[in-house]
């Protein structure tokens, strides 16, 4: 938009013009007015000036009622001579019988004695009324005029006296006055322009000055103030403008700062915020929400809400206006980033209760979900672990309640089953005991520092009498090796050395259960830049790939019948995990189908320089 007036649609121009027009038609009027009196009295007093006097025109009428027409005639003569007006060009002097009895003209004396051709003589002798016109000769305007001379009896008239007088000089004279008018109504015009134009800006000078701040707080610019010129209602207007400027710009900068706190609310919630306008297109979204969705600003703004979120095969966006339920979202379902979103809607409304749009939070419930699947699940192991040993025991029980515990051969064996199977639950029950401790934090860590090559060594230095002492007892017993593979220096690191011997037991138990005869499990310890690393590999059947994920997981088995039948709960290595990560370690397992497994344990270590901290004070 050009805010660049032209001058003609300016106000200070129209103000001016009409003060200027208002002038002119004023001027105009009154001098038409002026001209038009001027000229009527000028021919008013003109008539009246060349009027004959009373004494002379009875003076002729005397004159013509004598019976000696000559002599007669020769006294009006005289006496029309003896009669100075400048003014008056020809005076003439007709009887009733319209015989022209004298003229003043020396020119016209021929005229006398003949009768007049003049038919408004005739009118007014015959009629004895005063005849005034103007007539045009050569140019030049005459006034006539044509009275009637009353007879001594005063009844009646004898005759009329003609007059003729030269108008110009009064023409000439309501010119000049004329003229002098217009040339004093053209300066006052002049100066009533001039007076327009500066009254014109005077007025219109405050208005462009609460125009041009008006403009500056369109663009935001609530710096100027306007000039108050007076303490009129133009002056107040000022005043009120410089108010609301400073009202707008406080107003502008609570504004801005909400709008920056609710920006940082928005950018900072853990939350998503979607929202949207009437028709269900994306307005305003958050960091939050653009994370979750895995999407950039500029891809959604003006998308829809449903397609954005997937939701528009199930329904449209009036559907979530009209209900605003609460929804289940997945986003990348079947993917390594997938994410379950609880969507709640709600309805931006006016005070008048039009719908301007949607809000719709996003509240990341993937974890939630996935602990409620985990719970659900491990509800169902447990249930399932205990229902196994605990049907057994009931049926022998049962067995032995029927009769078997007379039976010298089947009671001793129907006994050791249930004793077996009793263990099994305590294990059970003691593995969950301490994985409810470790997952609320009550476990204690009894925390020392202890060299771990010594530590490691002494644990297999146990598995290493178990062999020897099975290998003499029984010759049908699985054989097999451990070897040893350790960093040569010394590695001290801080440990729970029970918790940590569990954990090595629960790796080496498996290794050995699961070797082949006559195999060889091979440990490790070495040390990286700031970790010491212990691994255990076996020879054994190995671990599908697809299952090396899930074998920390609680209840979990590759192999269902052979983990039960060799009297596993499912839930050592579910502990094993927790423990080292208590350590703030990482243990993780490498196998595959018939190539054995090889479990890794890294903890962290901080090499101790020589002569520091063990120095002894």
């Amino acid at each position: 938009m050009n805010n660049k007036l032209k001058l003609f649609q300016s106000i200070n121009f129209k103000v001016a013009m009409v003060f200027i027009l208002l002038l002119l038609a004023t001027i105009e009027i009154i001098g038409a007015y002026f001209t038009r009196q001027l000229e009527q009295n000028s021919i008013d007093s003109f008539e009246t000036s060349v009027q004959v006097p009373s004494i002379i025109t009875s003076q002729i009428s005397a004159q013509i009622e004598q019976k000696d027409k000559k002599s007669a005639n020769q006294s009006i003569s005289s006496i029309l001579n003896d009669y100075d007006n400048s003014q008056i060009s020809d005076i003439e002097v007709v009887d009733n019988d319209g015989v022209i009895r004298a003229v003043s003209n020396i020119n016209y004396t021929d005229r006398v004695g003949q009768k007049t051709a003049s038919a408004d003589i005739k009118s007014s002798s015959y009629t004895g009324r005063e005849t005034t016109k103007f007539v045009r000769d050569n140019g030049v305007t005459y006034l006539v005029k044509i009275s009637p001379l009353a007879a001594r009896n005063g009844n009646s008239t004898n005759g009329v006296i003609y007059i003729r007088a030269s108008m110009e000089q009064v023409f000439k004279d309501v010119k000049s006055t004329t003229i002098t008018f217009l040339t004093a109504s053209l300066v006052a015009a002049i100066l009533g322009s001039i007076l327009s134009l500066v009254i014109s800006r005077a007025i219109t000078r405050p208005i462009d000055e609460m125009k041009k701040q008006a403009i500056r707080m369109a663009s935001g610019d609530y710096s100027g103030q306007v000039r108050v010129y007076s303490h009129d209602e133009l002056g107040q207007l000022a005043m009120a403008v410089n108010n609301l400027s400073v009202r707008v710009e406080e107003a502008q900068e609570v504004s801005e700062s909400e709008r920056r706190r609710l920006d940082n609310v928005l950018t900072h919630m853990t939350d998503g915020v979607i929202a949207t306008d009437r028709h269900g297109n994306v307005t305003i979204i958050n960091d939050m929400a653009l994370s979750f969705l895995n999407k950039e600003e500029g891809e959604v703004i003006g998308e829809s809400i449903t397609d954005l979120l997937g939701l528009s095969a199930q329904m449209t966006t009036q559907d979530l206006m009209s209900n605003q339920q609460e929804l289940i979202i997945g986003i990348n379902e079947g993917t390594a980033r997938e994410l379950i979103l609880h969507a709640n809607f709600s309805l931006i409304q006016r005070v008048t209760g039009f719908v301007s749009g949607l809000i719709c939070v996003l509240y990341d419930v993937t974890e939630q979900q996935k602990n409620e699947r985990e719970q659900r699940q491990f509800v169902s192991n447990v249930s399932h672990e205990l229902r196994t040993p605990l049907t057994s025991l009931r049926s022998y029980v049962e067995a032995l309640n029927d009769g078997a515990w007379k039976d010298p051969e089947i009671a001793p064996k129907f006994l050791q089953v249930t004793q077996g199977e009793t263990e099994r639950m305590i294990r059970m029950i003691n593995d969950l005991l301490s994985l409810s401790r470790l997952d609320q934090g009550t476990a204690r860590m009894e925390l020392e520092w202890v060299n771990l090559n010594e530590f490691f060594g002494y644990i297999l230095d146990r598995f290493d009498m178990m062999i020897k002492n099975t290998n003499e007892d029984d010759a049908n017993q699985k054989k097999y090796s451990i070897k040893r593979e350790f960093a040569s220096r010394e590695l001290w690191v801080e440990i729970d050395p029970d918790k940590m011997t569990q954990v090595l037991d629960n790796i080496m138990n498996n290794a050995i259960k699961y070797s082949p005869d006559g195999g060889v499990i091979t440990t490790r310890l070495l040390q990286t830049h700031n970790h010491v690393i212990m691994s255990i590999s076996d020879q054994g059947l190995g671990i599908p790939r697809k299952d090396l994920n899930k074998i920390f997981d609680r209840f979990y088995r590759v192999d269902q019948a052979r983990s039960r039948q060799q009297g596993g709960t499912g839930l050592g290595l579910a502990i094993s995990k927790e423990v080292v990560e208590a350590h703030h370690g990482r243990i993780w397992a490498d196998s595959a189908e018939d190539r054995g497994s090889t479990f890794y344990i890294s903890l962290p270590f901080e090499p101790i320089s020589d002569g520091g901290e063990w120095d002894e004070v």
